[in-house]
């Protein structure tokens, strides 16, 4: 009898532990789907000019996240409902799904930690001839003139990329700090003077610490879900077990 109390409590704590999971699970869920509605907006510009040719591609590529999270906050909602109910196999299930968001986000950070330095050299390679067209290609132009606004940047390495192209361009409007008529692209005061390489390289260096410590903390924040869920389901079929016996 004694025994069978202790059954019962340590699945009522374990009850209570996976319900605290799967709150937490819901809201990085949300975050997830919010961050990935704001790359959607706010880095399409830099995504299709990273992948010319391949906008299908590039656009799915943003959409991950917030589909990714977006299960993510489904299936924690459904779990929440699992736990109270205390079905051993959708537990189990739960877990085996958990474990692959585990190993998916992993794959993930580990792809974007190999391919780091060509996405920053095919950054840099798609700038320069996005540059070269500006003003020729309304879409590419539309990209350059984002960029430069968003990052408060001006030209590649520097605002003097644009004169030193050939043949040599205007600096655009869109370097100038405060966008007016009175602003003179020939005045260094007026303009931004660092380029949007610069400006982008000093951004993710740092940031560099704080990303890689999320990124380690979402790829094994699952795996204490797999280990709650399993106990979880593993203590519903003991006490079952010593209700026959």
């Amino acid at each position: 009898m004694t025994k069978r109390l202790e059954t019962v409590a340590m699945m009522a704590c374990l009850k209570t532990l996976l319900m605290l999971f799967n709150c937490i699970f819901w809201i990085f869920g949300i975050l997830m789907l919010c961050i990935g509605i704001w790359m959607q907006v706010q880095l399409r510009n830099y995504v299709d000019m990273n992948s010319e040719g391949s906008e299908a591609e590039s656009r799915a590529a943003l959409l991950a996240i917030a589909s990714l999270g977006a299960i993510v906050t489904l299936t924690a909602t459904l779990a929440c409902c699992c736990t109270t109910r205390g079905h051993p196999a959708l537990l189990y299930l739960y877990g085996a799904f958990l474990a692959v968001v585990a190993l998916v986000e992993l794959g993930v950070g580990a792809s974007i930690y190999a391919y780091r330095t060509n996405l920053n050299e095919k950054f840099d390679t798609n700038l320069n001839d996005t540059m070269a067209v500006y003003g020729q290609d309304a879409r590419k132009t539309s990209y350059i003139d984002t960029i430069q606004y968003t990052l408060q940047c001006c030209g590649n390495r520097c605002y003097t990329d644009w004169l030193n192209m050939y043949p040599p361009k205007a600096i655009p409007l869109s370097c100038c700090k405060v966008a007016t008529e009175t602003c003179d692209t020939n005045d260094t005061d007026d303009i931004y003077t660092q380029g949007c390489y610069t400006r982008m390289m000093d951004c993710i260096v740092g940031n560099i610490g704080l990303v890689a410590a999320i990124a380690i903390g979402v790829a094994f924040l699952p795996l204490v879900g797999v280990f709650l869920a399993c106990c979880l389901a593993s203590n519903i079929n003991k006490v079952k077990y010593e209700q026959v016996a």
